[in-house]
């Protein structure tokens, strides 16, 4: 049984407690699918999340308009993630792939987010480069403007539901001024012409990724989210609402994790003894423990400023994300210690978590990057 413990910390709400237990029930009866077909199982997951209500906070309500709530994102993806790593994905590009149109779209642009709530069409969030990941200012893909229309030519890669999306929310320069300031963003459905799948990508744990390939892919002005040059600041903000929920999915891995070792120590003999005797166990159980604790810890604090009406979390969001993702790899190693020789089997669940939680510590702002981060939130409050 996971500890439900933090659900009584004061970060949460009745609602919060409540939709813990009822996503925890949902899963242990649908999760997890079967991985095989990648693409199908993401479509699958999709559907099923929309078909019963689960996708309804990665997204504004535009019937009844609030701000999104982070410690319910940061919930259902530790819920989601400790059952099942490509349900916790399906969940998350959601709301990440919609995240500019929830915070900075029109009435018209925000007619998506029904359908993308409702399961009924896939979102794609279109930042990176092959030369511009981390460094989201270098950025080299163009957006020229045609008329009443916009071209765009250029690439972008690690596009998670690429090839699966309904729409993608690309960000290209508009060149109002050099670096991050000559940025803009753009909803582009999948059928606009001159937009194509260049590559599929296959990682260590499957997700439908790919490389697009932009060829004076043709859009409409109305396409254009915010202004032109609002492109920056629209995919920081975006990343400061979802970075948190990064750190929630590691959370989830680092539990099942744990969770897996207290059954195995405890069932295992090993010199005529359960593992769970021998104080070597021990320690390893209690240094997973403290930074499970440690990083839920981080995590909820920077989701429940957000929700209280901070302007931007940075600093709190880039400490959560960069010390839950590093420790849920350590949680994980250790767990795969403890399970020998199945730790490594493919198809234990060990084996695959630690195969998941490597590219948690890449996307969405690297390790490294994050240090840099935060390193000049302090200074700068200094």
């Amino acid at each position: 049984m996971p500890d439900r413990s933090f659900l009584n910390w004061p970060f949460f709400e009745d609602r919060h407690r409540a939709l813990a237990e009822q996503l925890d029930t949902w899963c242990a009866k649908n999760l997890p699918v079967e991985h095989h077909d990648v693409d199908a199982a993401c479509r699958e997951l999709v559907a099923k999340l929309g078909r019963d209500g689960w996708l309804k906070p990665t997204a504004l309500d535009t019937e009844n308009p609030g701000p999104l709530d982070v410690r319910t994102l940061c919930l259902a993806r530790e819920t989601l993630a400790r059952h099942d790593g490509l349900a916790d994905f399906a969940f998350a590009m959601q709301g990440l792939g919609t995240g500019a149109l929830s915070l900075f779209g029109t009435p018209e642009q925000q007619q998506w987010l029904a359908k993308t709530r409702a399961g009924k069409a896939i979102s794609a969030f279109a930042l990176s480069e092959p030369r511009s990941g981390s460094d989201v200012a270098n950025m080299e893909m163009s957006a020229t403007r045609d008329g009443d229309f916009y071209l765009l030519s250029g690439e972008k890669t690690w596009i998670s539901n690429g090839g699966i999306a309904d729409l993608y929310i690309v960000f290209a320069r508009t060149g109002e001024a050099p670096g991050a300031k000559g940025l803009s963003a753009f909803i582009v459905p999948t059928e606009t012409k001159g937009l194509s799948i260049a590559e599929r990508l296959e990682v260590i744990a499957p997700h439908p990724l790919a490389r697009l390939s932009f060829e004076n892919a043709r859009v409409p002005t109305s396409a254009l989210i915010g202004k032109p040059g609002d492109g920056f600041r629209i995919a920081m903000s975006v990343l400061d609402v979802f970075r948190s929920t990064v750190g929630a999915a590691a959370l989830g891995f680092a539990r099942r994790a744990l969770d897996e070792s207290i059954g195995r120590v405890a069932d295992r003999k090993l010199f005529g003894a359960p593992m769970a005797e021998l104080q070597m166990v021990q320690g390893h159980i209690a240094d997973m423990a403290l930074d499970v604790d440690a990083a839920a810890l981080l995590i909820y604090r920077a989701a429940w400023t957000k929700d209280m009406g901070a302007p931007r979390v940075t600093r709190e969001a880039a400490m959560a994300k960069l010390f839950a993702t590093d420790k849920a790899q350590q949680v994980i190693d250790r767990a795969v210690q403890l399970h020998g020789g199945d730790g490594v089997r493919k198809g234990h669940i060990v084996e695959s978590l630690y195969r998941e939680i490597r590219a948690l510590r890449i996307y969405e702002g690297a390790s490294d990057v994050q240090k840099v981060v935060i390193a000049r939130q302090v200074m700068g409050a200094a």
